[in-house]
């Protein structure tokens, strides 16, 4: 199988993923108590009100019929009026979904850049201090959630020592126009270079909060797949012809150990956009995770389709991309996938 077929079958795969996705939460945010036309017009609305916004959100019609108009208007980009904003659902996610996907793409970053290396690390000098420090550590990160560590950080590096801000993505006596969405590329496509050291500044605590179970999922893995690799007669062979054991860790040993990390991460970082919505609401942080919550708080249930159809689908990307980079990194998988 080619990769262009490859990339084809696991493209047409989401796309049926997404349709069941939508089915499901379409279905359950109906069957949810509550009637979304009495919450969205509040305890004060007339019956008339309320029947009128019942028609117009098509609840009235068989559970059927509404999920075909709902396919029919997102066939067209249209995710209807959002109960919450009262305006189109497309409109919010185009607003808050640049934020969360900035702060979870910083959250990756860091989980590639201190998780792999921890893990080599601690698998290089196992059985030695650093690997039973580095053990403990991530020991720790992995058994508390990420708002526990949100507040955590926020004491020690906001409150005790003010060090980073606690609140916002950008100081607030900044203005930049609004181009992409992403403040660390708006920032620069502006020329303030300001802005950009300032966005970044807003990120760390976040983004380390969030990442930090990841980071020692990361290290973790990695750790015990180079001690795996360490048995292996290939290290062995490259001891004996007197190769440092630098070179040994980093070009022999790390390598086929990255595939089953670098799955890991993509999950991982996938998982992320859905369990940012604590983290959110700690620092204040104006994106999609912390809008979902309101919208399930309001019953919106246009917004609600709209916010998990956007965080399946970034899953099912993250999941390809990773397929594809362990197709590069592993030669086993690309050579048959050329042969076939």
């Amino acid at each position: 199988m080619s990769i262009l077929n490859r990339f084809l079958g696991r493209l047409l795969s989401s796309m049926i993923v997404l349709i069941g996705v939508s089915m499901l939460i379409f279905f359950i945010a109906r069957i949810i108590p509550g009637d979304p036309a009495r919450i969205a017009l509040g305890p004060r609305a007339t019956e008339e009100q309320v029947t009128q916004m019942r028609e117009t959100l098509n609840l009235n019609e068989p559970i059927i019929v509404q999920y075909g108009l709902f396919m029919r208007d997102l066939a067209r980009g249209d995710l209807g009026i959002s109960l919450y904003s009262n305006r189109p659902v497309i409109t919010d996610l185009a607003e808050y979904l640049p934020a969360t996907l900035e702060l979870v793409l910083f959250a990756g970053v860091m989980m590639v850049a201190f998780g792999l290396p921890l893990g080599a690390l601690s698998a290089r000098y196992r059985g030695q201090w650093p690997d039973s420090l580095i053990r403990v550590i991530t020991l720790l990160t992995v058994s508390a959630p990420a708002f526990v560590w949100a507040v955590g950080l926020v004491l020690v590096f906001a409150y005790f020592t003010p060090l980073f801000p606690i609140t916002g993505r950008i100081s607030d006596a900044m203005t930049i126009p609004h181009v992409t969405g992403f403040l660390l590329i708006d920032t620069l496509a502006a020329g303030r270079f300001d802005g950009f050291l300032s966005a970044i500044h807003h990120l760390i605590l976040p983004a380390f909060a969030l990442s930090l179970s990841g980071i020692g999922q990361a290290a973790r893995l990695t750790r015990a797949n180079m001690i795996t690799t360490y048995e292996q007669p290939a290290i062995e062979m490259a001891q004996a012809y007197g190769f440092s054991e630098a070179r040994i860790a980093n070009r022999f040993a790390f390598k086929p150990s990255l595939i089953p990390s670098l799955t890991i991460i993509g999950l991982d970082f996938a998982a992320l956009l859905g369990n940012a919505f604590l983290v959110e609401v700690i620092f204040a942080w104006p994106g999609l995770s912390r809008y979902g919550v309101g919208v399930i708080l309001q019953k919106d249930l246009n917004a609600i389709v709209g916010t998990v159809l956007i965080i399946s689908a970034t899953f099912l990307i993250a999941n390809i991309i990773v397929d594809f980079l362990v197709s590069i990194l592993n030669p086993r998988i690309r050579l048959s996938e050329n042969r076939s």
